[in-house]
């Protein structure tokens, strides 16, 4: 990581904390607001909503502004808005903040991608971008288990407060240490919107519908996996998300690499097929516990792999619409979050086992292996010598 990368990665260290810590301190916030579960769940729900619209306007709307400049403004949005849920008085005003929090989650990640990519050194745009990346995963690993701590042992108000002192640190290292660029944009919106008139554009972001919607449909259900199939027992289960966490550091680093090397479409089947592979062995395996804590960290490390070459694919085939390319694929990551959740849930709602979670993300994650294999066939991207 380079000084210049560093503010990127700790945009995605603040982004990734209040994105999921929010997961383990719903019934915290559900008690001390008096709401039920199911209620306290749309705090989720409208903070993925706010990522799918925010993403698209913010780039639009700022894009002919010198990157650093997006970059701070979207970190300030960000970070008022989460001090804002920090002391939000009630479940309404809490839900309008997360809601414009989430605005600048995808714009930031948007712009982030095009500025690591120009910053990187030849040849190593996608170990950049999973730079940027690194900070989501290490939220994963450390900072969303220490929210949920704390959340739990005092307040789930900290969380909020730590991801804006994160949010503050974000913008002073943007000002400091981000080197001036001028405009990433040099034409219309009209213009750059003309790429997502094309098959492709909508292909690749169906790849990524999918292929992560295979990751949201087995991790949504991990702790009723863990405690009832696999018989962990409940306090182990936020440290068999930490192994996740980890899983995805070291896959996020291992695909950017892999990407720079190799045809980023090639690296994308491999590591879609790959993650098919383990979680149809977690259907089976998750009885046993040994199995089940390799197969936790293989699944998170090959489902954060695909981000690189699949921010690469974006980056190559939309040319002057990289930044707004880049903005649709966290949302479409989102969307990937909600419909991996949903059909992951399917089987629970017929009543099958806890592990009938993954095969439903099996099924999609293979979804996105044949989009990826169409996508070869019908596009040509030049293979990469090591």
């Amino acid at each position: 990581m380079t000084k210049q990368l560093l503010p990127l990665a700790l945009g995605g260290l603040a982004i990734g904390t209040t994105e999921f810590a929010i997961m383990g301190l719903l019934p915290d916030v559900a008690n001390d607001l008096n709401i039920s579960i199911p209620v306290a769940g749309h705090l989720i729900s409208t903070y993925a909503l706010g990522v799918v619209i925010g993403a698209p306007i913010l780039v639009a709307l700022s894009a002919k502004f010198p990157a650093k400049n997006i970059l701070i403004a979207f970190m300030v949005l960000f970070t008022f808005f989460n001090f804002l849920s920090a002391i939000a008085p009630n479940y309404s005003t809490l839900l309008v903040s997360r809601f414009f929090s989430g605005l600048p989650h995808g714009a930031f990640f948007g712009v982030g991608t095009v500025v690591a990519a120009k910053l990187a050194q030849k040849g190593k745009s996608a170990q950049a971008i999973a730079v940027m990346f690194t900070g989501l995963t290490i939220a994963n690993v450390a900072m969303v288990p220490l929210t949920t701590y704390l959340g739990h042992t005092y307040s789930w108000r900290f969380a909020f407060v730590i991801v804006s002192l994160i949010g503050l640190i974000t913008i002073f290292s943007l000002y400091k240490n981000l080197p001036k660029q001028k405009e990433i944009k040099t034409i219309t919106l009209k213009d750059e919107l003309q790429f997502f008139k094309t098959i492709k554009a909508w292909h690749i972001l169906a790849i990524v519908a999918t292929g992560f919607g295979g990751l949201f449909a087995w991790i949504s259900y991990i702790a009723p996996l863990l405690i009832h199939v696999t018989n962990f027992e409940e306090s182990s289960v936020s440290y068999m998300m930490i192994v996740a966490g980890l899983g995805m550091l070291v896959g996020n680093i291992v695909g950017g690499y892999l990407a720079d090397k190799r045809n980023p479409i090639k690296v994308a089947i491999f590591l879609l097929s790959m993650m098919v592979l383990c979680l149809v062995l977690v259907f089976f395996l998750s009885e046993y516990k040994f199995a089940t804590i390799v197969l936790t960290f293989l699944c998170g490390a090959f489902a954060m792999s695909i981000g690189a070459p699949i921010n690469i694919i974006m980056l190559d085939s939309a040319k002057h619409s990289a930044m707004l390319g880049a903005a649709f694929l966290q949302a479409a990551f989102n969307v990937a979050n909600s419909l991996g959740a949903f059909l992951g849930g399917i089987p629970l709602f017929m009543g099958l086992n806890y592990n009938y979670p993954a095969l439903s993300g099996a099924f999609m994650a293979l979804l996105g292996v044949g989009l990826c294999l169409y996508f070869l066939k019908k596009y040509k991207f030049e293979d990469k010598l090591v």
